[in-house]
């Protein structure tokens, strides 16, 4: 199943510059692009903002006149446009598990610091269950030169990031970019050693060499499967979204994982992939932990 590259999009400069990077990833993948919006019908006392039909011609207007500026810098580009008439949260949800990759724009707090993630990205990257990337306004072409790598984490097992890896090394692949792999680690507690654990240390070698091994295993089966996406691996003492953060600071996109967290007031984002949205200075791509493609 060959899935669309979605945008969402309100009219707001930020969801124009994600509009625009999706537009390039696509041409990059040889994939559609579709343009979405959640609107649903809002009459107004005050003022006449027109009946139910007028405002729906209206968003349709405005996001055919987005989608042409994508088409205007992509002429081959095929892209599709959809006006979703519910709740923003669930539109966008529903448009991501369609997707292979949901893109979303989020306002900046200044030039040096990363997002402002509203209620609804907040919602949708907790609740999505493809990729979602998240561009700045101002977001710039210029900023996926060559020589700026795709920076992805990756803890635990082979299992726990493969997510996250294929959708580094895709991107890293469509663009002629290299992979930076960034595991972090920190001295465990003293209460957290076992027989079996220093065991395990002592036959490789102490900590940062079982932490060296255990991202060369996690990359091997990606390394075979893009032979050709040349690979910088990074283990670094320190905590896990400072170690990412610094890695990335001249990065062309951030990968980070999402797993399921969910509390009794519903889902949530995770610290690392949280610290990292509202600070990285480049697109940022959260990829849910996930069993199936």
């Amino acid at each position: 199943m060959t899935r669309p590259i979605t945008a969402g999009v309100d009219g707001s400069e930020e969801s124009l510059a994600a509009l625009t990077w999706a537009g390039r990833e696509a041409v990059r993948r040889g994939l559609t692009l579709r343009v979405v919006h959640a609107w649903r019908f809002e009459p107004h006392e005050a003022f006449d903002a027109g009946d139910r039909d007028t405002q729906e011609q209206w968003v349709r207007d405005a996001v055919a006149e987005a989608a042409r500026t994508v088409t205007e810098r992509h002429p081959g580009l095929n892209v599709t446009t959809d006006v979703l008439a519910e709740g923003a949260v669930d539109a966008l949800v529903a448009a991501a598990a369609d997707a292979e990759m949901l893109v979303l724009g989020s306002r900046g707090h200044g030039p040096a610091v990363g997002f402002l993630l509203g209620s609804v990205g907040q919602q949708v990257i907790a609740e999505a269950e493809r990729p979602v990337v998240l561009v700045r306004a101002g977001d710039e072409p210029a900023a996926e030169a060559a020589g700026r790598e795709v920076v992805v984490g990756q803890h635990g097992d082979s299992e726990d990031s493969a997510a996250a890896l294929r959708f580094a090394f895709e991107t890293a692949a469509a663009r002629g970019a290299t992979v930076r792999a960034v595991r972090a680690w920190s001295l465990p507690p003293v209460f957290a050693y076992s027989p079996g654990s220093l065991k395990l240390l002592d036959e490789a070698g102490g900590l940062e060499p079982y932490e060296k091994k255990a991202l060369a295993e996690a990359l091997q089966p990606w390394r075979e499967r893009f032979p050709d996406v040349p690979v910088v691996e990074h283990v670094e003492m320190g905590s896990a979204g400072q170690v990412l953060l610094a890695a990335a600071e001249r990065a062309q996109l951030v990968v980070v994982g999402r797993r399921a967290h969910r509390t009794a007031v519903g889902a949530r984002i995770g610290s690392v992939a949280h610290g990292v949205l509202h600070h990285a200075t480049c697109p940022v791509a959260v990829v849910p932990h996930v069993t199936h493609t």
